[in-house]
């Protein structure tokens, strides 16, 4: 914020007027705090764009602090690296990915996961603030006539008749120990083929009987569009994926205010709004940033 030059006749004004800038006077709703400008990214699907502009409106809103927008900038081991490197300071991520995919450590229930997320982060320099309220765990999903067809329920069942199956899956799935390698290992499910595709493909490809088992998150709007069965994990292999901002921690002891304005996102969006949201942007096609802000508009977190 720019100090106007006055008369040398008022320099207790110009520099009770400077202090005041260095606290960053510059939006009426904003925190006291540093100007300056951080890059927030996103991995490339809705849901995780969809919180990232949601922290990004915030940070703009209640901070001084320039935001730049780095969405869709791959699966989870990009934005990781991206996040490592420093060309972005902070992304929306999730527990059991951190934990059993980054780390390759055991997780546990959703308050062993947040805690052990964090203390493996604080050993790299990052930092894991209060989480939003969705759990956004990994499960699979067949078309209800499959469903009925071989009586599956849970997937116990489904590794009984995997062999007449095909898996089509997101491909990192494929390769992810918390994902398929992980399941094959504790299920025994030997699919009769695998294929890796992009997440808007798989559920055109149930459709169309190309596949007939795919992954699936529990905040996915396309369960109900599709019309799929979601099979129950009966031995728990699907850690808690609670999601929550990640965050280097220099850049938060430069902007102290980041983690005030964050985390009042703690326990705000439901697994149930969270589909509503999602379906807004994959199923009504409106635009991610649109429908993110709007949501924080509705819960009093910003004005509109």
């Amino acid at each position: 914020m720019k100090i106007p030059k006055l008369m040398t006749g008022v320099l207790t004004t110009v520099l009770m007027g400077a202090l005041l800038a260095g606290c960053g006077g510059g939006n009426n709703n904003a925190a006291a705090g540093n100007s300056g400008e951080i890059t927030i990214g996103s991995k490339n699907f809705t849901e995780n764009v969809l919180l990232a502009h949601m922290m990004a409106d915030l940070i703009e809103d209640k901070t001084d602090i320039k935001v730049k927008r780095q969405m869709n900038l791959g699966g989870s081991n990009v934005a990781w690296s991206a996040l490592e490197n420093n060309n972005i300071q902070l992304y929306p991520d999730y527990t059991g990915t951190i934990v059993a995919n980054y780390y390759q450590e055991e997780t546990g229930n959703s308050e062993e996961s947040l805690a052990k997320t964090r203390e493996l982060l604080e050993k790299d320099g990052l930092a894991f603030l209060d989480p939003f309220g969705i759990n956004n765990t990994y499960t699979l999903a067949v078309s209800r006539e499959t469903a009925e067809k071989y009586n599956l329920k849970t997937f116990s069942d489904l590794a009984k008749v995997s062999g007449n199956m095909v898996l089509g899956v997101e491909f990192e799935f494929l390769d992810r120990e918390d994902g398929y390698p992980g399941i094959q290992k504790l299920y025994g499910m030997d699919f009769k083929q695998s294929k890796g595709m992009d997440h808007g493909i798989m559920y055109r490809s149930i459709d169309d009987g190309e596949t007939d088992v795919t992954n699936a998150y529990a905040t996915d709007a396309q369960i109900k569009v599709h019309d799929l069965v979601i099979l129950q994990d009966d031995k728990e292999f699907f850690p808690p994926y609670d999601a929550g901002p990640i965050i280097r921690q220099e850049t938060l002891d430069k902007y102290p205010e980041l983690k005030g304005v964050l985390n009042q996102l703690n326990g705000q969006i439901s697994d149930e709004e969270m589909q509503q949201l999602n379906a807004e942007v994959d199923v009504d096609a409106l635009k991610e940033e649109d429908v993110a802000r709007n949501f924080l508009i509705k819960k009093g977190l910003i004005e509109g």
